[in-house]
């Protein structure tokens, strides 16, 4: 508080205008001009690739190659890699910028002063996304929506639907009663279980946006703390301890999704 101005990092994002009954929050601004960064660099790196690399071209090819060696890893297979590679690296690049941008000078620190009631609050106009629960909601949840279109798309709408409501386990207990009696009992469970798969869907969402926020907000709120403490010197080596969980938060996000497109495309049978 300075001079009766009260400004502290909230759990929610603070409304900066209103287009009709919509109102636009510091973070989605912030994650508007995140989105319009990526949209650019793409479009400007698209334009200035060359068959023969050099420069900057080079070095971007080294990083494509490494991110492809860890995803790997977890597909097993450098067509699978290559083929989730693009909405993986989307949300790799979209997740640090958001990150990042919250450590800017200005990014926090200059907005405008609101009257509300006997008190004044200070809101600043950007905010960084991924500390919004909102954001990293969205994200979380467009990540796993996306693991199931994968999912239907190779393995195919029937079996994926019984993964997660087996409605085989009931068509087969008529055809298959007379050679095991004990279907009766045994496919039932097999069907309750799968609706297990349903909550644990559920829980990638809240794991994901939950971890991510919570890094991210934590962090902003460690920031604020010491820079009230001792604004000089002593924020610096944390400044860079964000900067590095940023980078970290944006891997994991980034190999939590692709876990989960993989998970989605491989056959239950395998």
């Amino acid at each position: 508080m300075v001079e009766g101005i009260i400004h502290e990092n909230t759990l929610y994002a603070e409304p900066i205008a209103h287009v009709g009954s919509f109102a636009v929050t510091n973070s989605l601004l912030t994650a508007g001009v995140a989105l319009t960064i990526v949209i650019i660099l793409a479009l400007s790196i698209k334009r200035s690739l060359k068959k023969i690399p050099t420069g900057l071209q080079n070095a971007l090819e080294m990083i494509i190659e490494g991110f492809l060696g860890i995803f790997d890893d977890v597909t097993g297979s450098r067509a699978r890699s290559l083929k989730f590679a693009p909405v993986v690296l989307t949300f790799f690049f979209f997740v640090l910028i958001n990150n990042w941008m919250g450590l800017l000078p200005g990014v926090g620190s200059i907005g405008q002063i609101v009257q509300h009631g006997e008190e004044k609050l200070f809101i600043p106009y950007l905010r960084g996304a991924t500390a919004d629960i909102n954001t990293t909601l969205a994200l979380a949840t467009i990540g796993v929506v996306l693991s199931h279109i994968f999912g239907i798309l190779t393995v195919g709408w029937w079996k994926y639907l019984n993964k997660f409501f087996n409605i085989k386990a009931f068509l087969d207990i008529p055809k298959k009663i007379k050679k095991d009696p004990m279907i009766i009992l045994t496919n039932p469970i097999k069907a309750f279980v799968s609706l297990i798969e349903v909550v644990g869907e559920l829980a990638k969402i809240a794991s994901l946006s939950f971890r991510l926020f919570g890094n991210i907000f934590a962090g902003e709120v460690l920031l604020a703390s010491i820079s009230a403490i001792l604004a000089f010197v002593a924020p610096i080596p944390f400044l860079f301890l964000e900067v590095l969980v940023g980078l970290i938060q944006a891997l994991i996000f980034a190999m939590l999704v692709l876990t989960y497109i993989t998970i989605s495309t491989t056959a239950e049978d395998h």
